[in-house]
């Protein structure tokens, strides 16, 4: 049996889609866009113990966002990936709120100019949207791309940040 540590987790429900975060004593891990349920149960098959808490620190943060009262993150991450996609993490965290970037554009920042389509799937693998404001990222032509929580989270995400798309 491996050893795990106990993760936090909670769930927010102030917005149109139940959010979970998962975290650990480091920061937050993980959010998804499905109920506290649906990963208390993928965590019990797992063998993973958990406490759920619904004063986490990225709860209220989240809340705040959500109300238009917080526009910067400050609740620490604990996520893991690649050194490309670590790099790219870093650099939608400078994409101011209400702003948004090209996939090109987040290409050149980081040194890998003919990787757009990389800096796409480092978006889609971004374990914690929204901290990670992945949601700001749109193709060159203007176009939305894609979201891990779907369209029309990105869609209503931008919207809250005042960037209007249909």
């Amino acid at each position: 049996m491996r050893n795990f540590e106990t993760y936090i987790i909670a769930q927010i429900e102030e917005f149109i889609y139940p959010i979970t975060i998962i975290a650990s004593a480091r920061g937050v891990r993980e959010i998804h866009f499905s109920s506290l349920d649906t990963i208390v149960k993928k965590l019990a098959q797992e063998n993973i113990p958990y406490l759920i808490d619904l004063s986490h620190p990225a709860v209220i943060e989240l809340k705040q966002y959500f109300r238009g009262q917080r526009k910067h993150f400050g609740v620490p991450v604990d996520i893991e990936g690649t050194p490309f996609q670590m790099k790219v993490w870093k650099a939608l965290q400078s994409i101011p709120y209400g702003q948004v970037q090209s996939y090109k554009e987040i290409a050149e920042k980081i040194g890998h100019p003919k990787a757009p389509r990389a800096v796409g799937r480092a978006c889609g693998a971004n374990p914690v949207p929204i901290i990670i404001p992945c949601h700001r990222v749109v193709a060159a032509s203007g176009k939305l791309g894609g979201f891990s929580g779907g369209i029309e989270i990105k869609k209503v995400l931008l919207n809250l940040e005042g960037i209007l798309f249909k």
